[in-house]
Order: C-alpha cells, then structure tokens, then sequence
C-alpha cells in the first residue's frame, strides 16, 4: 500500500483536495480532526491542555475554546510548542494504527497533516503530495475565510513553513489557484500518477 501524505500551507485547499482524492475511492484521513478529537471532552490531552494553559479556556459543557487558545499559541512560539507536544504524538498515533488497519490489497491511502514537514515526520510516507496556491491568495483566503484581522492571518501563515519551500520538497504539487474545476482536474491526474507509481 502507498502511504500518501497531502500537505500545504493553511487556505491552500488542502480539505478541497482531500475530498476529491475520497470522491475516487481514496481512503484518507486528516490530522486536523484527530488534533480536535485528541482534546475532546473529557480526553487525557484535555486534561493536559487544561493543566498548561489554564480552566478560563474550558468552558461549561467541558469543551474546550479553540479561538482563545489560538489566540495564545499564535503570539507565543513557547506556548505554541507546548501545545504541540501534547497533540502530535497522539495524532501520528492514531495516523499510524489508521494506516496498518487499512483493509488488505488497499492501494494507497491518504493523510492530510497541514505541519507535516514543521513536525518532522515526512519520512514517514512513501511520497507527499503539497497543496500550494500564490501566498497572496493564501493570505486573502485565510482572512475571508476565517474573518481574521490581516495582522492576525500573518501570525498563523508564520507559524508554517513558507507554501514555496514545501513545493520545493513535494514528490507532486497541486496548484490551487484557479477554478475548482481545474484543481479537481489535477488531483485526478496526480491520482493516476500516484497509482502508476505503486
């Protein structure tokens, strides 16, 4: 089975191209939903997330505040590192036992992990397929997106590798600037590629 890694930077289509990849039968799986599960209520990484940065971010029905979190992570590297070290290994946990269950004569499988190359952990995947649209676009998406202040969508663009230097390190790269006719277009020549590959 080919082990696949989708990256790219945050607002560069990532979830767009993930669903295409399922739409053709790919199995996959993305990191951003195991992060939020891996401090779900009542979760150990809760409990932990509570014991570093606080109660004030839990709120009543046990959840926790995501934004009031990200608000902190985002203007402290330190605090961010933290963070990261509760959730990580749980994730690529969970990333790795998701993969060994795959069913046998899978093909290949899909997970999309937006810090692949941050954490360290690309050497994990047979091969990894980047995301990637003009920064420019990146930095406009993120702030209509999730209707950050620009200053605010800087901060978290930061915290990631520039979208250029993962291109530079991709084995495939879909370019995501254009209609989403012409993305779906590119992941289905990328899944062939990928499959000719195995």
């Amino acid at each position: 089975m080919l082990r696949v890694g989708l990256t790219g930077g945050i607002a560069t289509g990532k979830s767009f191209c993930l669903s295409r990849f399922a739409a053709l039968g790919v199995p996959v799986i993305d990191a951003d939903a195991l992060a939020r599960d891996a401090v779900a209520p009542g979760s150990a990484g809760l409990q932990l997330v509570q014991a570093r940065f606080g109660t004030a971010l839990i709120g009543a029905d046990g959840r926790l505040d995501r934004p009031a979190l990200a608000a902190i992570v985002f203007a402290d590297p330190a605090a961010r590192g933290d963070l990261e070290s509760i959730i990580h290994p749980e994730v690529y946990r969970r990333i790795s036992e998701w993969f060994a269950n795959q069913p046998a004569g899978t093909r290949m499988a899909i997970a999309d992990i937006p810090l692949l190359f941050e954490t360290g952990h690309e050497h994990d995947f047979d091969t990894i397929v980047v995301c990637a649209c003009d920064p420019a676009e990146q930095l406009r998406r993120l702030v209509e997106r999730d209707g950050l202040p620009e200053e605010a969508a800087h901060a978290r663009l930061a915290a990631q590798w520039p979208i250029g230097e993962k291109v530079a390190r991709a084995d495939f790269v879909i370019r995501t600037d254009g209609a989403f006719s012409s993305t779906e277009a590119e992941v289905r020549e990328v899944h062939d590629r990928l499959l000719a590959r195995r």
